[in-house]
C-alpha cells in the first residue's frame, strides 16, 4: 500500500471511529438535566422538628436544604412484580415534576459480601427476574440507573487476570469468598448478571446505565477498566465514582479519565496495541522506570501516570485515538466529598476510612453541566444523612461495640445519623445559604 492511500486508510479508520464513538455516546446527558427530588428519610424530618422546637432554626434549615437537593432513590429488594412497581411510581412521580430521577439498583446476590449492607436475589435466575420488573417499571421514561453499588469492586471468589499470563498467580482470589457462594463460578456469574442487567435497562430508550468503577483510592485503573469491560461497559453509558465515598473530586476526575482511555486501549476490538491488556494501563499504583513512581497519597506524583496515557493511549501509532467523544464517560457521588477523604489522627486495628467518618462535609450539589467533556454528572447517589454502618474501627463486633469517633454504637446502615448529618450541612463544600 502506498503512503497515500495509507493515510487514506488511516483517515478512513478515523473517520469510523468518530462516527461510531457518536453513536455510541448519543445519549449521554443533558446539562440542563433537572434532577428529581426524592420523598425525604422520616429521621431528617424528626430532625428538623426537633431542631425547630429547641429554637435552632439555623440548622433546621441548613438540613432541609440538604434533603430539598436532588438525590437518588433505592431499589434494594422485593419481588419483582414490587420492584415495577416501586419503580413506576418513583418515575411516575419524577415526569410529574418534569424532572429525571436517579435509581439504584442494589440487589446482586452476596451484595457487599455478606458485610454491612449484605443482602440480595437468592440466585443469578432471582436477580435476572428482579431486572426485569426494574426495567419494566422504567418502561420508556427518561432516568439514570446506578448499577449494583460494589458490584465489581467486590466480587466473590474473583481472580483478577486469572490464566491470562502463566506468571498470575493462580488461584489469587481476593478477599471475599463466601462459603456459601460456588468458588468455580460465582464470578462468571456475577459478569453475566451485569451484563444481562445493562441489555434489559438499555433496550428501554430513556435509560442511562453506570457501572461500578469504585473510587480513586480503590482498583488500579487497569483492573477497575478490566472488570468494566468484562460485565459490558461498551453497551453501557458509562461508570460511577466514590459511591458511598469521600475522595475528592480532581482524584475522581483523573482516575475517571484513566479508566475511560484504558477501556479503550483495552477493548480487544479496539485495534489499540495493548487490547485485551488492561494491566498495562498505568494507575495511581503506578511505578515504570521511564515515567517515575506514582505515590496514591500525593497526588502531584499522578502526572507521571498521565505522561503514561499520552504516550501510549493519546499518541499511539497503532490505531487513531477516537478522542473524548469515542471514551466512555462517568458519574461522581459528591454527597459527602467536599471536605475530601478522612485521615484518623488515631490508630486503630481497622480504620474503616468509609464508615461513617467525622467532620466530613457536603459536596457539589447535584448537576449534569459539570464542564469536563468525560464527566456526565456530579450526582448525590448515597444519601446524606443515613449512616454507613455500626462502624467499630475493628475494636469489635458491629451492633456492640462503641465508635470511638462518636460515642456511640453507630446506627444500623441506612439509619438516620443526625450528629453526621449536621456536620455534613456545617462542612459543605460548597457552602449552603444560610437562611
Amino acid at each position: 500500500m502506498g503512503k497515500s492511500s495509507r493515510l487514506f486508510h488511516a483517515l478512513a479508520i478515523s473517520a469510523l471511529t468518530m462516527a461510531a464513538a457518536r453513536a455510541s455516546n448519543a445519549g449521554n446527558l443533558d446539562p440542563n438535566t433537572s434532577f428529581y427530588v426524592p420523598k425525604v428519610n422520616h429521621g431528617s424530618t424528626t430532625q428538623i422538628a426537633d431542631l425547630t422546637s429547641s429554637g435552632n432554626k439555623t440548622d433546621a434549615a441548613l438540613i432541609r436544604q440538604m434533603v430539598d437537593t436532588p438525590q437518588a432513590v433505592w431499589f434494594t429488594g422485593g419481588t419483582p412484580h414490587g420492584v415495577q412497581q416501586d419503580v413506576k411510581n418513583t418515575v411516575s412521580l419524577a415526569e410529574a415534576k418534569k424532572t429525571v430521577p436517579v435509581l439504584v439498583a442494589y440487589n446482586i446476590p452476596f451484595r457487599d459480601c455478606s458485610q454491612f449492607s449484605a443482602g440480595g436475589a437468592a440466585s443469578r435466575e432471582a436477580y435476572q427476574a428482579w431486572i426485569d420488573g426494574f426495567a419494566a417499571g422504567i418502561g420508556t421514561s427518561r432516568v439514570v440507573v446506578i448499577l449494583e453499588p460494589d458490584g465489581l469492586g467486590i466480587i466473590p471468589w474473583y481472580n483478577p487476570f486469572a490464566d491470562r499470563d502463566t506468571w498470575v498467580a493462580n488461584p489469587n482470589y481476593e478477599w471475599c469468598q463466601p462459603a456459601e457462594a460456588a468458588k468455580a463460578t460465582a464470578s462468571s456469574d456475577r459478569f453475566a448478571m451485569m451484563n444481562y442487567a445493562v441489555d434489559k435497562l438499555k433496550a428501554n430508550p430513556g435509560t442511562h446505565v453506570y457501572l461500578d468503577g469504585t473510587h480513586s483510592a480503590w482498583l488500579a485503573a487497569g483492573d477497575a477498566a478490566d472488570r468494566l469491560l468484562q460485565a459490558g461497559v461498551k453497551r453501557a453509558d458509562g461508570f460511577f465514582l466514590n459511591l458511598s465515598n469521600y475522595r475528592a473530586n480532581p482524584h475522581l476526575e483523573k482516575y475517571g479519565r484513566w479508566i475511560a482511555e484504558c477501556i479503550w486501549f483495552a477493548d480487544p476490538t479496539s485495534g489499540s496495541w495493548g487490547r485485551g491488556r488492561p494491566e498495562f494501563c498505568a494507575s495511581q499504583y503506578f511505578v515504570d522506570p521511564k515515567y517515575g513512581t506514582v505515590n496514591p497519597n500525593d497526588f502531584s506524583t499522578w502526572v507521571n501516570s498521565d505522561h503514561w496515557y499520552a504516550d501510549n493511549v493519546e499518541g499511539q501509532f497503532w490505531v487513531p485515538y477516537p478522542g473524548d467523544a469515542g471514551l466512555k464517560r462517568f458519574v461522581i457521588d459528591t454527597s459527602r466529598n467536599g471536605q475530601g477523604a478522612w485521615t484518623p489522627s488515631v490508630a486503630y486495628p481497622d480504620a474503616q476510612d468509609w464508615c461513617n467518618p467525622p467532620m466530613r462535609g457536603l459536596g457539589v450539589r447535584t448537576t449534569a453541566n459539570t464542564g469536563n467533556a468525560l464527566l456526565d454528572a456530579y450526582l448525590w447517589v448515597k444519601i446524606p444523612g443515613e449512616s454507613d454502618g455500626e462502624c467499630t474501627r475493628g475494636l469489635g463486633p458491629g451492633g456492640t461495640t462503641i465508635d470511638p469517633e462518636w460515642g456511640i454504637v453507630d446506627p444500623a446502615a441506612g439509619s438516620w445519623f443526625a450528629g453526621m448529618a449536621l456536620q455534613l450541612v456545617k462542612n459543605a463544600v460548597p457552602a449552603l445559604l444560610l437562611p
